[in-house]
């Protein structure tokens, strides 16, 4: 039941020869002179073949020309004009953003919801302060921009049904 040995034993008539390790014994040597090729053989290889220059169009002349008789006859790089049609059209994007009012709505709603989650989960008295808060600043935010709504419907109603000549009116 003991563990086999660990080392075997050769037969009696043989005698125990010594291992030797070769890197035991002393570091590896550099040859006394660097291995280097010879150039004949160097040359005889790819490493001083050139690849064949393919030269590949790098603008469009045609365009080129359109452009410069442009610059010519306008005085314009149409290149410029582009750019700048492009980017009048981002800033009407840009103008043209969603209605704020149903952001705040939205916002509202979202707070409204997750005070509920967290009442569902008993949390509820820890968090309700702070989005009951939110939520009334959000309403004052939805109360200025009705105001304005409303100042900028009675300047135009003013504007496209003038009320200061009330004799006008009558006859």
């Amino acid at each position: 039941g003991d563990a086999l040995p660990l080392q075997r034993f050769p037969p009696s008539s043989k005698q125990p020869v010594p291992v030797s390790y070769p890197a035991a014994r002393q570091p590896h040597r550099l040859p006394a002179r660097p291995l280097l090729r010879p150039a004949k053989v160097c040359q005889a290889g790819d490493a001083y073949t050139r690849e064949k220059f393919k030269p590949q169009p790098t603008r469009d002349l045609e365009k080129e020309k359109r452009r410069l008789q442009n610059i010519l006859a306008t005085g314009k790089d149409e290149v410029e004009d582009e750019v700048k049609q492009v980017f009048v059209r981002k800033k009407e994007e840009e103008i043209a953003e969603p209605d704020r009012f149903e952001e705040l709505m939205n916002e509202i709603q979202e707070r409204r919801e997750f005070l509920a989650e967290m009442e569902a989960l008993g949390q509820g008295k820890k968090f309700q302060g702070i989005v009951l808060t939110e939520i009334s600043q959000k309403l004052h935010e939805m109360e200025i921009i009705d105001k304005k709504r409303s100042e900028e419907m009675r300047n135009i109603m003013t504007k496209a049904f003038p009320v200061g000549n009330k004799s006008s009116l009558q006859d």
